[in-house]
């Protein structure tokens, strides 16, 4: 395939990486220094385009894919509130948009067995559940998107939660008083290093269940995103990474 990135900080590095082991070509790298050449005519050159860039340019990115007609993968968030009027558009005209809050496969395995485990935690009401997530110092927003999806598919399948909440530790630790019995608990810390660790905690009066994710480095985040490509590029519509790993 001819790729091209739209974002190119560290994650675009390392799909650059991976994307040339499995014997694809670059054809276009754009960063804030050569912005310029974001043309459709540059990007038509490509097969797909990978997008990690910043929440305040990815939907001009996805824009610009859609009306070259170029399959775009979104790794990006920030964007999900135009996600009826992409989808519409995807689909009135043939366009192709895959996304993800994370495309690891690892995670997105995760994301499946949480889910799963959610329906069986609904029969046992006496467990409550929080989400707990570590990023590197880098990270400034929170919740991470892998966090809130983790605990939107809690929500979808535990009767007793409606929404989430989160709180970031300080130096006194976690102030949860103010924490109501239909919220979903996501602690986000920030410690340096760490690519990404998420917890699920079930936790009642005789014992507590919990469900990890530990991410080692990103090359699984950026190995999802060629995946993607690979997958996203002779499809029309709008899809987003849960239809990538259907398990029905």
């Amino acid at each position: 395939m001819k790729i091209a990135l739209l974002g190119y900080g560290k994650m675009g590095k390392i799909i650059e990486k991976i994307a040339i082991d499995r014997k694809h070509e670059i054809v276009l790298k754009i960063d804030y220094d050569n912005l310029h050449e974001l043309t459709a005519e540059n990007l038509q050159k490509a097969d797909a385009a990978i997008e990690f860039s910043t929440p305040s340019t990815v939907l001009s990115n996805i824009k610009q894919c859609l009306n070259a007609n170029v399959p775009i993968v979104v790794g990006t968030t920030g964007w999900y509130d135009e996600i009826p009027a992409l989808k519409r558009e995807c689909e009135v005209d043939n366009k192709s948009l895959i996304y993800a809050s994370n495309f690891s496969v690892g995670v997105n395995i995760f994301f499946q067995v949480n889910r799963i485990l959610a329906k069986l935690m609904n029969k046992h009401p006496y467990y409550d559940v929080q989400v707990e997530e570590i990023h590197h110092i880098q990270k400034l927003d929170a919740p991470s998107g892998t966090a809130i999806t983790i605990a939107e598919g809690i929500i979808d399948n535990l009767d007793t939660k409606q929404k989430w909440v989160n709180v970031l530790p300080d130096a006194d630790g976690v102030s949860d008083d103010n924490i109501k019995t239909d919220e979903v608990l996501i602690e986000s810390y920030r410690i340096d290093s760490v690519p990404g660790t998420h917890t699920v905690i079930y936790d009642s009066e005789v014992d507590t269940i919990e469900f990890k994710h530990t991410a080692h480095n990103r090359n699984g985040f950026a190995l999802g995103a060629v995946l993607a490509a690979e997958w996203i590029k002779d499809k029309k519509g709008f899809y987003s990474v849960e239809d990538m790993f259907d398990m029905n």
